[in-house]
């Protein structure tokens, strides 16, 4: 099965396509008039990271592992201590196993949708979808409900994100960057770097030359559309496009070789250093979608010799990085997939779709770390008890971020929705 397509079929560039909306073929200035958001005084600014891991990643090999279940379901591998006692996970993720303390472990997460496309919409929204109403995706809430700076965009997704706008408008939808960072490599990203041999003085004439058309104009705005001159939309590409802070954050290649070595010469791992640097710098919410966990064949080799590797790597290191630069506590990270895998291994040494039950980590906003909230069954087949459901994680989340989760929208259609329906906090989950 090619790497860009998941097991239905999908390719994922057209999975992506109604997330993101076709950015490339706009400008910043475009992007940020549509992303403009409301503020909401007196709140305090904070930031998000949400990484996907697209495909679904199998909770029994590696947040959830069962070493007493029988063959056919326990898999390969096997658990270790963590620094947290009493939490065991999956042996290849030794360098999570040192930070356990960072993160908090959900397990007997649990649906119903066992679709690609479904699941992945209910797990990036925190609703059930409905054939009637599209539901906005975490970022997109998070750059309408968090103000910002100006300089640097509001919601930023490496290289792309299933989550969309929904009701809330395109105005609230990502600035996906299609491209990843790669380890000693000058990065650039459309729209926000500036060209090859462009300097910031030679972008200052031109918006200098366009103030004055503007001027020109200004009168003629009432008898044509298209003479509307410079609104602040437009000053704001500029300020981001001219804006140090922006820039410095996109390139990658600003930090210390070691540090950028201890998230490793993975695409992944530069990813997760970028998003480190973005919210550093101001940005709301970054998006990292991590595919390649459709893992219906040789399950365990892709996990033991790509996967676990890339994935313990990078995680464990942006969750030190984001504590070394004072960044954890104002920062709410989430990794989920849409689903898990089945807990009987099949007969080409993979496991199939399983919503019944999964695992998310949570961790920063308050979310005490070192700890595994819920549990599944002896053999991972669904929650041991009460299940948590993406509604509750949705609340949780926010709740993280300080967003009422209860907080009702309107439809343009002017129908109320609340931001997360049915939601409730996770018991247990923050400090």
């Amino acid at each position: 099965m090619r790497a860009d397509r998941t097991c239905d079929g999908i390719r994922r560039r057209d999975f992506f396509k109604a997330g993101i909306l076709g950015f490339a073929g706009l400008s910043l200035a475009d992007y940020l008039r549509l992303t403009h958001a409301g503020e909401v005084a007196g709140r305090k600014a904070t930031g998000a990271i949400f990484i996907n891991l697209g495909g679904g990643p199998s909770h029994l090999d590696t947040f959830d592992i069962k070493p007493d279940a029988g063959s056919e379901f326990r898999g390969e591998f096997n658990p270790i201590d963590t620094k947290s006692p009493g939490v065991r996970i999956c042996e290849h993720l030794p360098r999570l196993a040192s930070c356990t303390d960072k993160f908090a472990i959900l397990r007997g997460v649990s649906h119903t949708l066992a679709a690609h496309q479904m699941g992945s919409q209910y797990m990036n929204t925190g609703n059930r979808p409905l054939p009637s109403l599209e539901f906005p995706g975490y970022g997109a809430v998070v750059s309408k409900e968090i103000s910002g700076r100006t300089d640097v965009p509001a919601f930023v997704a490496i290289p792309n994100t299933p989550q969309r706008p929904g009701y809330l408008g395109v105005r609230y939808a990502p600035l996906a960057t299609e491209a990843e960072p790669k380890l000693g490599k000058p990065f650039v990203v459309r729209g926000v770097s500036l060209g090859k041999g462009v300097e910031v003085t030679q972008v200052e004439r031109r918006q200098k030359l366009l103030t004055e058309l503007d001027v020109m104009f200004r009168g003629h705005e009432d008898a044509s559309d298209l003479v509307d001159g410079l609104d602040e939309f437009d000053r704001q590409a500029f300020d981001v496009i001219s804006s140090t802070r922006s820039r410095e954050a996109f390139d990658v290649g600003l930090e210390p070789p070691e540090i950028a070595a201890d998230f490793g010469g993975h695409n992944f791992g530069q990813s997760c250093l970028l998003a480190v640097r973005l919210v550093q710098a101001g940005v709301r919410f970054a998006s990292i979608n991590f595919s390649g966990w459709d893992t219906h064949q040789k399950n365990f080799a892709k996990l033991k010799n790509v996967n676990l590797p890339q994935l313990d790597q990078a995680l464990a290191a942006m969750f030190r990085a984001l504590d070394a630069r004072g960044l954890l506590q104002s920062t709410a990270v989430m990794v989920t997939g849409e689903f898990g895998r089945t807990p009987k291994i099949n007969k080409n040494a993979g496991r199939d779709h399983w919503p019944r039950a999964m695992f998310v980590l949570m961790g920063g906003g308050g979310i005490l770390g070192g700890q595994v909230i819920g549990a599944s069954d002896e053999r991972g087949m669904e929650p041991a008890a009460e299940a948590i459901t993406p509604e509750r994680v949705a609340a949780s989340f926010y709740h993280a971020l300080g967003i009422d989760y209860q907080k009702e929208y309107y439809t343009a259609t002017r129908r109320p929705v609340m931001i997360v329906r049915d939601g409730a906090l996770i018991p247990g989950l923050f400090a």
